[in-house]
């Protein structure tokens, strides 16, 4: 293929990602000088579109960039007015009392919200301050400098290629986006921050990083059940030994409750199926009591991340920034992150600023990076470091006690007696060949608390032009059937919340199948693969999920 030829666009600031963080630090750039050219990037079809969250929003990072922000009209309206956590069992459980949580962990002044419909007024607000966004435009290349490699741009908005990756008949180029800095804030696992992370080797010495599945269902339920301002985060069953992680129901405004179930992917056993426990979940007495009478309205997924301190690669590069969950800003103990997400927004914006009022442009902004490892994030992710680490050796209730002990003593000594303890081993490497463990028989879903994957799908409305080239790129397409089959069982089949790779049977004998067209942008193939053989990278704008308030 020739040479392709594209328009260029030159601008102060190009940000990829219309989240919490890429709008905040937009905003924040605009407030600092009116005058810069600040320009954002969204891969979905518009702002919020694939935003999903619990969410439990503390409003620290909302209060730093726009102190107003209740007289503006933030879709932040609902108050945490009951904290609770519960143990489950298979029928039964019991409340773990609060009161002797380290401080930290209090949902005081938190506020339960839709992130999608919070990112959507964030754009308001920048808009209003100049900034120009565009949604459906997905970045696929990083522009570098030949010579010296500093970042300068993107490519976004590049549209009609063939599946085999050629131009087709309605072939669009897209523009070459190039600006004196470059952020990137494109959520867990982005495709163009995993680029710049290996160019620049931003992950030396830092710990492997570590995510969760999260998939969320939106219900309408019986106003007569619904406790508005009331938080539950759950543990134990169903997941069990199986795996680490939680459940969460959130009493959102207008009788809808935010249920979900959070999966960690260090999981040994490749059976494990986590769609299906979120959907066994929902059976628990506790759970189906709430969902008696009421009807699901949304479905999604997402990767979370959750390694914490000691797995932030370094969120700075020559012409550009990580923001947000690519940097990994998820507090793993508090279930929070996008506070975070908005505070490495405003950080790399100020430094930013700086940088380009003493008119410097493509170098490496050290005081961002230096504010993340010692400001506020800092200080909300540090006292919780070990938690993860020491659940996953100590397990469920033992490593509760030692991980709230470690909390306290982090609050009241400013350090661990435990230093900083290491994960040990990525979320792939985790994965034990299937010989080794049982099959897990999984209740078929009623139909009417719980849900089979491809139904559940359809209420996300994601939707894929077909005719495009896969965006699930296999390095081997040999070894799902030559290698995951036999050792693991392939747990493609299983770890995708959106039934994306099945093994079918040919005549031929088993077939690896990429129905790429469900696929809600988790991730979790990314990350999960035990060989590391999957690759995510960005579709055409616009396509993907389309999630409504999630």
């Amino acid at each position: 293929m020739s040479e392709i030829e594209r328009e260029a666009m030159e601008v102060d600031v190009v940000i990829v990602g219309a989240g919490p963080a890429g709008l905040s630090a937009a905003i924040r750039l605009k407030q600092i000088d009116e005058g810069l050219n600040v320009v954002v990037l969204e891969k979905g079809s518009e702002v919020g579109a694939h935003i999903l969250s619990g969410a439990v929003l503390d409003p620290s990072g909302l209060d730093r960039l726009i102190p107003d922000w209740k007289d503006k009209g933030a879709p932040v309206r609902t108050a945490v007015s009951h904290d609770e956590f519960l143990m489950l069992s298979e029928n039964g459980g019991f409340s773990i009392p609060t009161w002797p949580m380290p401080p930290l962990m209090s949902n005081h002044g938190a506020y339960i919200v839709s992130m999608g419909n919070v990112a959507r007024w964030l754009a308001e607000q920048a808009e209003a301050l100049g900034v120009e966004i565009y949604p459906g435009m997905s970045c696929s290349e990083l522009i570098c400098d030949p010579e010296s490699g500093v970042v300068k741009g993107v490519v976004a908005g590049e549209f009609g290629k063939n599946p085999d990756g050629t131009p087709g008949p309605a072939y669009e180029p897209g523009m070459e986006l190039l600006g004196k800095y470059v952020f990137l804030a494109e959520g867990v696992r982005g495709s163009l921050a995993k680029q710049v992370m290996s160019k620049f080797e931003l992950c030396k010495g830092r710990d492997f990083p570590k995510y969760g599945i999260g998939m969320k269902e939106i219900w309408e339920i019986d106003p007569a059940k619904h406790k508005e301002g009331t938080v539950t985060h759950t543990m134990g069953w169903p997941l069990g030994k199986n795996a680490s992680g939680g459940g969460f129901a959130y009493h959102a405004e207008n009788n809808q409750l935010f249920l979900g179930l959070v999966v960690h992917l260090n999981y040994e056993n490749p059976h494990l199926h986590p769609y299906m426990e979120f959907q066994r979940m929902k059976h628990h007495p506790k759970i189906a009591a709430l969902l008696e009478g009421g009807k699901r309205v949304a479905y999604g997924a997402r990767a979370i991340a959750a390694g914490g301190y000691q797995s932030m690669p370094k969120a700075v590069f020559p012409g550009g920034a990580l923001l947000g969950d690519n940097v990994g800003l998820v507090n793993y103990a508090r279930i929070k992150g996008n506070h975070n997400a908005m505070l490495s927004g405003i950080a790399a914006a100020e430094a930013a600023a700086e940088a380009i009022k003493a008119g410097r442009s493509g170098d490496v902004l050290d005081a961002y990076e230096a504010e993340l490892r010692s400001g506020d994030v800092a200080r909300d992710l540090k006292p919780v470091r070990n938690v993860k680490p020491l659940m996953t050796r100590l397990g469920l209730r033992l490593g509760l006690m030692v991980s709230g002990f470690d909390m306290w003593f982090q609050t009241i000594f400013k350090s661990s007696l435990f230093g900083t303890m290491k994960h040990g081993k990525s979320d792939a490497a985790a994965t034990g060949r299937a010989k080794d463990f049982l099959k897990i028989d999984y209740p078929k879903p009623d139909g009417t608390i719980s849900f089979d994957r491809l139904t559940n799908l359809s209420f996300s409305a994601t939707n894929h032009e077909e005719s495009q080239p896969c965006h699930l790129h296999l390095k081997d397409p040999d070894l799902p059937i030559a290698l995951n089959l036999p050792e693991y069982d392939e747990p493609a089949q299983r770890y995708c919340p959106a039934g994306v790779y099945e093994v079918v049977q040919t005549e031929a004998g088993p077939k690896f199948q990429i129905n790429f067209q469900n696929c809600v942008h988790c991730k979790t193939c990314d990350i999960k693969d035990p060989q590391q053989n999957i690759t995510w990278k960005v579709p055409q704008g616009g396509d993907g999920p389309n999630y409504p308030n999630m």
